[in-house]
């Protein structure tokens, strides 16, 4: 069963995981801890990108503007996450927008900052290659159930995602904590359905 999460989960939060510890101290070592309220838009389709973020505590969604000012949500992003260098990287605008499902702290590191800790440690950089070729595969396997299963499928698919992601940080969980809208936006159907 892991096999089906790792292709539906962009492991975010394994890249500072798998540093060695004089590495992971260097990156944090140049963060600036931010606040967000819910609701708060982390970063926005068309901005220019500033940094990257490393998620504290909180959840936050990865989304696409679509028609009629829906939303198309990709992932949702948990604690130990780091996101927000796909643009950085292309040397592009945001392509999607990313937004807190609740109250939430990260740590943000700066454009200059990541590009040199890319520069110094070599096995971040490994890191960061390895997990955006992963994150396309899962983007690719996102796709193909949005667009070829049955909303039920896409529902039941989406519900054990989350709740394997929401799980894995909290020996105390009680079940998903996600409005009936996000998922909804997850799924690619109405609230009503």
């Amino acid at each position: 069963m892991n096999d089906f999460f790792d292709k539906l989960d962009f492991q975010s939060s394994l890249l500072l995981k798998s540093l060695p510890l004089a590495a992971q101290q260097q990156v944090l070592a140049v963060c600036e801890p931010m606040s967000f309220a819910k609701g708060d838009k982390l970063f926005y389709e068309d901005g220019v990108p500033t940094g990257i973020f490393l998620l504290e505590s909180g959840k936050a969604k990865k989304y696409k503007s679509v028609l009629a000012n829906q939303q198309q949500i990709f992932y949702v992003y948990v604690s130990g996450d780091l996101f927000g260098y796909h643009a950085l990287l292309s040397q592009e605008r945001y392509q999607d927008s990313c937004e807190a499902l609740d109250d939430l702290t990260a740590q943000f590191i700066s454009k200059e900052n990541f590009f040199m800790l890319l520069e110094n440690i070599p096995d971040l950089k490994q890191a960061v290659i390895r997990n955006i070729s992963h994150e396309f595969g899962v983007l690719a396997n996102i796709i193909g159930i949005l667009a070829q299963k049955s909303q039920n499928i896409r529902l039941a698919v989406f519900l054990l995602v989350l709740d394997n992601r929401f799980s894995q940080l909290d020996s105390h969980y009680e079940g998903l904590d996600i409005s009936r809208q996000d998922l909804a936006n997850m799924v690619g159907t109405t609230r009503e359905s």
